[in-house]
């Protein structure tokens, strides 16, 4: 008999056929009955005064229902920091601030009311730079912000991300070979394809529904309950429904501006209030992945053991603080546990500047921390003359370790994913030939059970069927495109014996769906997946409890499987699962069929040194690359790219081979192509025909290769993989230069006209 009958199999995603006829609803598409349309006026000043806003004019515009200002709104604060307002008074510190925000009866209306509305400024010094932000004499982006033992005004966010492990001095000193150099990673955006909106409105009893296209149902509707107390709403209710998600990537792990605007304009005028962004609004008004300027140093013995890892981080903050602040939590984890490195120290600053301000974003630093210690270790590699590939076996993580962050490895499959990708590249015969065209290869740690951000990491689900063997699962998760609505399918149908075509899964809604702490370290298929099969043992239990009676069976010696409840003992003796559910309710003294179960994984907050097992279990992989490059033009092109990633157990390989395209497809744009110019602290590239971001004609083929070491505490062995594929491709196609031509691109994109300044000092006598 065949082990599984949905687990491991290629099964489409559950809402292709919706998507691909035009009938999935998004923000874009949902119209209700007297909808007003909701339009936002920003700052062209990235530092200055309000000295006055005039909206005369506006407001006497036929279809203009509501103007409102910082002036005339509630105090409203939110983000991480509760640093920032929905509409600014006093001053602005961001070209992206909303200063006013009018509703109207047509977009068009909305848009002609912000044209007439007057902002008079005082323009203000700005500083753009984090380094020079830093200096005594900086301008202040927040006045009121102070920090230091001194309690001084600064702009030095009060975040202490400091780890130690081990002495990192003594180490450097007893090492054979120590490099030390500077990286740095610059701005990128999500582009995701369904741009940012929201539709909010509310009752006769001013209870809130807002539809939304959130990553974070749950967290959302306690931010906007605290937003209607502010308002004077106390006691009121929030709804959330989620719309189809056109793409999220990290970028709607919090709540911002333009939701509370449409919650204020709604209130305002007694009518629901739809804001949807331009492509234009996307680019300059959604935050983007921070910068980083990374200075590293790592130092090994004779034979190549790894003996210390020493990294001091400056981050662009922006002008307020979302999640983008908090990366450095992340980045010390492939810093302390990245390859087996027993002293390590990292220091990291968030400083504020008057650019925008900058959120998660798939992989959550690591892609930063990652290009910066995997490029070093071909560094490192070179100076002790050993092969690059040879090193990373030499230090490659194992099961049963326990890292300088106290990170527990149950199951690690990194040797073979450096193995693997070796094997396709055929590295030995390939690597070395500075003839242009070179191999390179890079690694990768990410969280793949859970991550304790927040003191509860957990996810409910519940699960009823009705008599003729539907299974409704009712979840916390969200549902962003990655496909965890089929992943989740897959695994109660598995569990209970039915097919995945059998399931429907339900996440969109607050009013009906258990709590969950959000989409956001790949931690769906690991957590609401456990959370999933929990709920679909008891309901499994149940059934087995009925069945026993129909069938004269203990319910120990009963199973189910393809809808049929039959007897292990004599599987003759069996019956149609349709029929033991209406068994179920029809017979005397029935029962529901319907259980719940709350799964939070046992992984732990970091204590106050930055220690503790962050994940129940983490996701390794290795990314080989062989490029060519043009020495005329300095063009990159990529001849084969492979990627290997331990997954646990592939619940759907399909489904999990798109995440890998997806990431690997993000990830060469972060390292060749992709930069959000930013001048003065105003956009300069807001579309995409001058933000180069790659198009299906200019994605290689890629190989990937699924590891699978089935861990222990996984839902049939699985671990988290939606961040990994982009991890380590910088450094990855980074090494693959060096070998190519011989030069080290330190700062991110690797554009030709970089590597085209870098041969031409490498050629300048010395």
């Amino acid at each position: 008999m065949e082990e599984f009958i949905n687990i491991g199999k290629r099964i489409p995603k559950t809402d292709a056929e919706e998507k691909v006829t035009g009938r999935a609803v998004y923000i874009h598409d949902l119209k209700v009955p007297g909808m007003l349309f909701g339009k936002i006026l920003y700052s062209p000043h990235a530092h200055a005064k309000i000295l006055n806003i005039d909206t005369s004019r506006a407001e006497r515009l036929l279809g203009v229902k509501a103007i409102l200002t910082g002036y005339n709104i509630p105090s409203i604060k939110f983000g991480f920091y509760k640093d920032n307002v929905p509409l600014k008074a006093g001053k602005v510190r961001s070209c992206r601030d909303e200063v006013a925000a009018v509703a109207a009866t047509d977009p068009d209306i909305a848009e002609e009311a912000l044209d007439l509305i007057r902002v008079d400024y005082e323009i203000l010094p700005s500083v753009f730079d984090p380094e020079e932000a830093m200096k005594e004499g900086a301008p202040l982006v927040h006045d009121e912000h102070v920090g230091g033992k001194e309690k001084r005004p600064t702009n030095v966010l009060n975040l202490p991300w400091r780890l130690i492990a081990g002495d990192v001095d003594e180490a450097r000193r007893q090492s054979a070979y120590v490099a030390e150099d500077r990286f740095r990673v610059t701005w990128v955006t999500h582009c995701c394809m369904g741009t940012s909106g929201c539709l909010a409105q509310f009752d006769l009893k001013n209870n809130l529904t807002i539809y939304s296209i959130t990553q974070i149902p749950s967290l959302a509707q306690r931010d906007f309950t605290e937003a209607l107390s502010a308002m004077g709403l106390q006691g009121k209710k929030v709804r959330v429904i989620k719309t189809m998600i056109g793409g999220g990537f990290g970028s709607k792990l919090d709540t911002y501006a333009f939701e509370y605007i449409a919650i204020l304009l709604a209130h305002k005028t007694h009518k629901p209030v739809k804001i949807v962004f331009s492509r234009e609004e996307e680019f300059f008004a959604t935050s983007p992945r921070q910068p980083a300027i990374i200075d590293i140093a790592q130092g090994c013995t004779r034979d190549g053991r790894l003996t210390f890892r020493d990294v001091r981080m400056i981050l662009d903050n922006g002008a307020y603080t979302s999640w983008g602040a908090t990366t450095p939590s992340v980045m010390m984890m492939p810093i302390s546990s990245l390859y087996k490195v027993p002293n390590v120290r990292y220091v990291a600053k968030c400083v504020y500047t008057n650019n925008t301000y900058s959120q998660a974003m798939r992989g959550y630093g690591n892609p930063q921390a990652t290009f910066a210690i995997d490029s070093q270790i071909d560094i490192l590699a070179e100076m002790a003359g050993i092969d690059p590939l040879d090193f990373r076996l030499r230090n490659a993580n194992t099961p049963g370790e326990i890292t300088p962050q106290n990170f527990k490895i149950i199951t690690c499959g990194l040797r073979e994913c450096i193995d693997a990708v070796a094997q396709k590249l055929d590295w030995r015969q390939n690597r070395g030939r500075r003839d242009g065209r070179g191999v390179g290869m890079a690694s990768l740690i990410h969280v793949g059970g859970g991550a304790r951000v927040y003191k509860s990491d957990g996810c409910g689900t519940i699960i009823k069927i009705d008599d003729f063997g539907t299974v409704n699962v009712f979840t916390g998760a969200t549902d962003m495109g990655q496909g965890a609505d089929t992943v989740i399918a897959q695994i109660v149908a598995e569990e209970l014996g039915v097919r995945t075509e059998d399931v429907v899964v339900i996440h969109t809604d607050t009013d009906v769906c258990p709590w969950d702490v959000g989409a956001h370290a790949s931690r769906t298929t690991f957590v609401a997946g456990n959370s999933a099969l929990g709920a679909a043992k008891k309901v499994k239990q149940l059934l087995l409890e009925v069945a026993g009676q129909t069938l004269g069976e203990s319910p120990e010696n009963l199973d189910i499987r393809d809808r049929t409840v039959f007897s292990k003992r004599d599987p003759e003796k069996k019956s149609p699962l349709g029929k033991v559910l209406r068994a179920a309710h029809y017979t005397t003294g029935g029962r529901m069929v319907m259980a719940e179960y709350f799964y939070d994984p046992a992984n732990e907050n970091l204590d106050r040194e930055f220690k503790g097992n962050l994940s129940v279990t983490y996701s390794y992989g290795t990314h080989g690359v062989e490029v060519e490059v043009d020495k005329e033009t300095g063009q990159v092109k990529i001849l084969k790219y492979v990627a290997a990633h331990d997954v646990g157990k592939a619940i759907n390989p399909m489904l999990l081979e798109g995440q890998v395209y997806g990431g690997v497809a993000m990830g060469i744009g972060y390292a060749l192509t992709e930069r959000l110019i930013s001048q003065n602290g105003k956009v300069m590239n807001p579309n995409f025909l001058d933000y180069k971001m790659l198009t299906a004609k200019d994605v290689p083929n890629v190989d990937p290769i699924v590891i699978e070491t089935n861990d222990p505490f996984g839902p049939f062995g699985a671990k988290g993989i939606g961040e990994p594929g982009l991890v380590p491709t910088a450094p990855a196609i980074a090494n693959a230069i060096y070998d190519a031509l011989g030069v080290r691109i330190k700062d991110l994109p690797i554009t030709p006209e970089k590597v085209l300044a870098a041969l031409k000092q490498k050629t300048k006598p010395q």
